[in-house]
């Protein structure tokens, strides 16, 4: 009895310093926190390019749009920001300005993000983002009897994740030479996709009678390096209108949206 009497006073003692230590961790805990919350509505879109015959006529980008406005502080918050993986600059904002972000995305590929907020402390809280953009050709080449070749480059200018894969749909038309009338002839041509080593990755021959169109559509795995897309007019005398569309397609690692 009093043995155990006697540990009593070094059993509190301990206790009492554990309380102490646990509020310690608790504090620490408290005066470094930013709440961090970040609304976006999208993680991935299309990014367009347009040529008229064979020459690039514009690029339409996408812009995703961050909110940043529900994020708190104990501590004054001096900036918001988005760290983009291939460019050297932040976007960033004091929340005395404003609570947005926009990014522009003009490049294909998975971007992987970094979204923050700082405190007047210097003290930061991130939240990694990932953002998937494919690439949409839309390509014109009209009154010709030598279709341009299609350069695809499906490789990402960030060297992030490869391409999933290559969609090719390609349309030839024969118009009549005289409106309504007609008194053209029929028309020879060789689809082409060629790689770099100048070898026929897929290709399909096909006849196109004067006032009608003919399809080709097909998927390509291949998306490690440069390819054309040629449409090669064997024989015929009349001109015809080439509209292709290629899709350059990645695989679906994006984040997920936080309306």
């Amino acid at each position: 009895m009093e043995h155990v009497t006697r540990l009593q006073p070094i059993l509190l003692c301990l206790l009492f310093m554990t309380s102490c230590l646990v509020g310690c961790i608790s504090d620490s805990q408290e005066e470094g926190e930013i709440t961090l919350i970040v609304h976006f509505e999208e993680t991935n879109g299309t990014i367009i390019e347009s040529y008229v015959d064979g020459n690039l006529d514009s690029t339409t980008g996408v812009t995703i749009r961050f909110d940043f406005s529900n994020s708190a502080s104990r501590h004054q918050l001096v900036a918001f920001g988005v760290d983009i993986s291939n460019d050297e600059t932040d976007l960033v904002i004091h929340p005395d300005e404003g609570s947005i972000i926009n990014v522009e995305f003009t490049e294909h590929g998975i971007h992987d993000l970094v979204a923050y907020a700082e405190d007047e402390r210097g003290y930061r809280v991130h939240l990694p983002i990932v953002i998937r953009m494919n690439l949409r050709m839309d390509w014109t080449d009209t009154d010709t009897y030598n279709p341009s070749p299609l350069i695809i480059d499906p490789i990402p200018l960030n060297e992030g994740t490869s391409a999933a894969s290559i969609f090719i749909d390609s349309t030839v038309e024969n118009p009549n030479l005289i409106e309504n009338i007609g008194g053209g002839r029929d028309v020879e041509i060789t689809w082409r996709l060629v790689d770099q080593q100048e070898d026929a990755c897929q290709n399909r021959n096909e006849v196109v009678s004067e006032g009608e169109t003919v399809r080709w559509q097909t998927i390509h795995f291949n998306t490690f390096e440069i390819h054309e897309l040629r449409v090669d007019y064997n024989e015929g005398q009349d001109l015809i209108d080439v509209h292709q569309t290629v899709i350059i397609q990645y695989p679906k690692l994006e984040s997920v949206p936080n309306p």
